[in-house]
């Protein structure tokens, strides 16, 4: 019996300079199964034309991010100080991607600098608790993504999928938060496939991208199967694994917006080539997947 076709999404920020609308129209036309849904390209906008624009495109609904997507602050993405102010911002992001019906939202810690370790860790916990009580009574799960531990210090107090189970057991394992796993922050875990094995069932999302080689920045990623991480060995082991969610694809490539204009940025092309060659990219690196992943080492 031959594999099960992958189901494949677009998350928005690979499109950053196009609009809602144009989104999920350049998307069903690309004929992708879905769409991440992002909170900054709703803006202050009208959500109904929105979400009438996403139920009339037949595209399913991949991981959607907040506009304050941690409970710590992050470097460059703004938002309140205080984890208390930036948890209920998230609460309030919850009812208004609710409609959207997304598989998970994703929820970084944020970053620990300039506080206190064990307090800044309680403070995630306690955020944890709150926020998977909100996500439960709306019927929506949360992805906890571990960010890469390379350079991540600045933002997260987690990089492996087993620290994140660790920090949900901290929380007492909130019903409605899972892991939300990202190939780029995740790809040079020495315990990657056994996690993926293992933990699979924990997971609200999938995030697919590659490693540039050498990385110029953390919003300079490569489509799959052109940078340093074996993506379609992680495609299988997925795949085996049993995930059958969508794929969704997640480029960073900045044109200046974080301060570094890469003349090869993906968010200066045209939005309708970029998803071309992602989804290229993507299709690629599937058919080159091994038959089989069971080595650990």
């Amino acid at each position: 019996m031959g594999r099960v076709a992958p189901r494949v999404s677009v998350s928005q920020i690979t499109t950053l300079r196009s609009s809602f609308v144009d989104d999920v129209q350049s998307y069903a036309r690309a004929g992708l199964d879905g769409i991440g849904v992002w909170e900054l390209k709703l803006g202050d906008g009208d959500d109904a034309r929105a979400l009438e624009a996403f139920e009339s495109s037949g595209l399913a609904s991949a991981a959607a991010v907040p506009a304050v997507p941690s409970i710590l602050p992050l470097p460059l993405l703004g938002g309140p100080a205080e984890p208390a102010e930036r948890i209920e911002a998230y609460c309030r992001s919850l009812e208004r991607l609710a409609p959207f019906r997304p598989s998970g939202l994703v929820l970084l810690t944020g970053t620990a600098d300039g506080r206190d370790a064990d307090a800044a860790r309680g403070a995630v916990v306690n955020g944890l608790q709150t926020i998977g009580a909100e996500a439960k009574r709306l019927g929506l799960r949360i992805g906890i993504e571990p960010y890469q531990r390379d350079g991540g210090g600045p933002w997260t107090i987690v990089s492996s999928i087993p620290e994140a189970i660790e920090l949900l057991h901290d929380a007492g394992d909130p019903e409605a938060i899972g892991i939300q796993f990202d190939v780029w922050h995740l790809w040079n875990t020495p315990t990657l496939f056994a996690d993926i094995e293992n933990e699979l069932e924990r997971f609200v999302g999938v995030h697919v991208c590659d490693v540039r080689e050498p990385t110029r920045s953390w919003a300079d990623r490569a489509l799959p199967g052109e940078g340093a991480a074996d993506v379609p060995r992680i495609l299988r082991a997925l795949d085996d694994a049993g995930w059958s969610g969508l794929y969704d694809i997640e480029i960073f490539s900045d044109d200046g917006t974080f301060g570094a204009d890469y003349t090869d940025s993906y968010w200066a092309a045209p939005a309708e080539e970029t998803l071309a060659r992602a989804r290229a990219a993507f299709d690629q690196c599937w058919t080159l997947t091994p038959r089989k992943v069971k080595e650990y080492t």
